[in-house]
Order: structure tokens, then C-alpha cells, then sequence
């Protein structure tokens, strides 16, 4: 696998790809803490099945044809111990050439992501972002997006129906504390709404964009496919996966280890 990237090596300037060398890639950042899991290591590297999570996302992706290179984006102060880790455990043969480097990442998401950019390759025009908590998204999804985003359209983002009715609320009574009762302010129709998973697809050169023209200042954004609307670039769907849930919560590891154990005893995961 190629060495990690400093920050100054991936910020040289990228030519555009021509269209017999084009080429995918995936950002995966992962230098959050995940507090929502509880105390300990960070989210993406908490073991599933006795593999981190990060391993696993990883591995999901390349195992998509398309699929040239995966860069991971790593905590600051991890890259080194993220750059072993993968090292502990290469990917499959079942992902073929695929390249994975690891660059380190920034304060928020929107940083980490923008830096996972600046390590992309001449030759790559279509780009992944996917979230480490995300780590059984299925080969068919990734597949999906690509094939989307090479048709034409600038920004795919894998969705699932909405199957809670959802309630928008507003601001809480002046002095209320944590807890307090929310008020209704409307209904949206669940038919009109979306869950959306990863990885979202993007032309190489609108996501540069809608990233070089966001604001840097307060948390950042959570959601590229965001940015890009922020541009006015129509951004489409295709249909999701149950199986590419984030693993946000305990409850959620649990349905993770039982969803693996599944694949491992019918697929050979």
C-alpha cells in the first residue's frame, strides 16, 4: 500500500483527468470521536466481528470495480496507528488493485474531507465520500452511485423511504432545560422524505467547488451532498440499502455484529 501523505504533498495542484485514464475514488473520513458509542477509542476504529469498523468500510468500498483508490482520512494525532492498522489487515483479493493511502485529517468533518480531496490523483474524476460508520454498505450501492454519477449526474446520493412520521419542531420555552417538552410546529409528508446514506457521488470538480465555496467557520457541514446544493446543482437519489446504516449508537453495534454474523455464515464475508 503507498506510504501516508503529508499535508504539503497532497496540496500540490491536480489536473483535471482525460477520459481514457478516468479514474474513482473514495474519501473516507474518519477522524471523529464518535462520543454518541461511549468512552473509548474513536468510532471508526471500534472492532465489529473483531475487525475495526474502519477496515471494514474500507474494504466495502474497494470491493467495487470501479473503485481505484480509497483515501482515508485519520484522526491528527492517529495517522500513523490508522496507517498500521490497514497495514494489519490488507484488503481482499476481491478488491484487485485498489490503492489505499492515509492522510491525516482536520478539526471538522468539512476539513477532513477537504484535505481527503487534496490527495486525490491527476487521473481521478469521480469521487466517493463515505462515512467509517457505515461499515456493511453493500458492493450493489457503491456500484449504484458510480454508474449514476458517470451517466451525468454531478451528486447521487444513495436514499431509503421514510418510515417514521416526522415532526419539525421549534425553539423550546424560554428557561426550559434538557428534556423539557418541544413544540409542534409542523407535519412533514413522510411521502416526500428521504433517510440518506453513504457513500454520496460526486463529479471530481463540483465537490472541489462546493467545498472551495463553503463556509469554514462554526462545526462545518455534515453532508456534502449539501454543499453542492449550496451551488444550485441538482442533486438525485437512487435507492439505498438497509444494510449501510451508521453505527452511531450501542444498539446499532449490536444490529452491526448480528448483520455480520449473517454474512459470514451464508456469504463467507
Amino acid at each position: 500500500m503507498p506510504e501516508e501523505q503529508t499535508s504539503a504533498e497532497a496540496a500540490e495542484p491536480r489536473s483535471p483527468a482525460s477520459a481514457d485514464t478516468a479514474r474513482t475514488a473514495v474519501v473516507i473520513p474518519a477522524a471523529g470521536r464518535g462520543v454518541r458509542l461511549g468512552r473509548g477509542a474513536p468510532k471508526a476504529l471500534r472492532p465489529l466481528g473483531g475487525i475495526p469498523m474502519l477496515v471494514h468500510a474500507v474494504r466495502a468500498v474497494a470491493r467495487a470495480r470501479t473503485v481505484a483508490l480509497v483515501v482515508v482520512v485519520a484522526p491528527p494525532d492517529g495517522a500513523a496507528a490508522v496507517r498500521t492498522m490497514l497495514d494489519e489487515h490488507p484488503l481482499p483479493d476481491s478488491a484487485g488493485a485498489t490503492d489505499v493511502v492515509v492522510v491525516t485529517g482536520g478539526t471538522t468533518r468539512q476539513e477532513s474531507v477537504a484535505r481527503g480531496l487534496d490527495a486525490l490523483t491527476d487521473d481521478i474524476d469521480v469521487v466517493l465520500v463515505h462515512d467509517a460508520a457505515r461499515p456493511l454498505v453493500p458492493v450493489e450501492t457503491v456500484e449504484a452511485v458510480v454508474a449514476a454519477v458517470r451517466d451525468g449526474a454531478p451528486a447521487v446520493v444513495p436514499a431509503l423511504p421514510v418510515t417514521d412520521t416526522v415532526k419539525q419542531v421549534g425553539p423550546p420555552a424560554d428557561g426550559a432545560g434538557p428534556g423539557a417538552p418541544e413544540p409542534v410546529v409542523a407535519t412533514p409528508e413522510r411521502a416526500l422524505l428521504r433517510a440518506v446514506q453513504t457513500p454520496q457521488g460526486f463529479d471530481r470538480a463540483t465537490l472541489a467547488k462546493a467545498h472551495a465555496q463553503a463556509p469554514t467557520e462554526g462545526e462545518g457541514a455534515t453532508d456534502d451532498a449539501g454543499l453542492v446544493e449550496a451551488l444550485g446543482v441538482r442533486v438525485v437519489l437512487v435507492p439505498g440499502h438497509e444494510e449501510a446504516f451508521k453505527v452511531t449508537r450501542p444498539l446499532d453495534l449490536v444490529l452491526a455484529e448480528a448483520v455480520l454474523a449473517r454474512r459470514r455464515a451464508t456469504d463467507g464475508f
